[in-house]
């Protein structure tokens, strides 16, 4: 698909905006990270819109505007391309991937973006190991990276895995050769998959208790007499 030079392509999601992974304790173990579809194109869009214009910047390859992020997730091709997420405990899209098929399905394009508030935590890599993982079980012989050269942190996350990465001026290019997919890989795709789901759910749930609770605390505070509230 050819895509209008002003306008982010799904190529163009590699340039990524996220911080250096936390090491020893404090980095996360496991991730509830989740597949997205179609119906999540609204939520990918307010988590692109939250970047700043650095970040978009780093995401896209150049600051680009509200209009150009919002065709760019329009193009998004959920047949063929994969899309992973990290909701917070509120549903809030904090942190998302995008793993862009490329001509002939043998290579895929890695993106990654993580809201500020949810940096330093481990995601941006986290989401790089899921990207793998379903790349390995999916016949995906490689991984291209584009970045900035000066996102160190994303470029540290590709050559920790591996990856063989060439600059050119402003910008380098990152190639992961993908190991060969196993029984334990598509089990622990299933296992990673199930797990996130359930976490969700229960996320969903908990939301939806909260508010029910807010709402009756409303109420009450409505139904007291004039002053009851404020002498209690």
């Amino acid at each position: 698909m050819e895509f209008p030079k002003d306008l982010p392509s799904a190529s163009a999601a590699v340039h990524s905006p996220v911080t250096a992974s936390p090491s020893g304790p404090d980095r996360p173990h496991w991730v509830p990270i989740r597949p997205l579809a179609q119906r999540h194109r609204g939520r990918i869009l307010l988590h692109l819109l939250a970047l700043n214009e650095n970040d978009r910047y780093l995401r896209f390859g150049y600051a680009a505007s509200d209009v150009q992020v919002a065709l760019y997730v329009d193009l998004i091709d959920f047949n063929r391309d994969e899309v992973f997420g990290v909701f917070n405990r509120r549903l809030e899209l904090i942190a998302q991937a995008h793993l862009a098929a490329l001509p002939g399905d043998q290579e895929a394009e890695f993106g990654v973006s993580v809201l500020p508030k949810a940096r330093g935590r481990g995601f941006g890599a986290r989401l790089f190991d899921r990207a793998l993982l379903h790349a390995r079980n999916h016949g995906i012989d490689t991984l291209v990276i584009h970045a900035l050269t000066q996102n160190v942190p994303m470029l540290r996350i590709v050559r920790a895995a591996g990856a063989t990465v060439e600059r050119a001026g402003g910008e380098s290019t990152a190639r992961l050769r993908v190991p060969r997919d196993d029984l334990r890989s598509h089990i622990g795709q299933i296992v990673e998959t199930g797990a996130a789901e359930i976490d969700y759910r229960l996320k969903v749930q908990a939301q939806r208790t909260a508010n029910v609770l807010d709402v009756i605390d409303e109420l009450r505070t409505h139904s007291m007499a004039p002053g009851q509230a404020a002498r209690e």
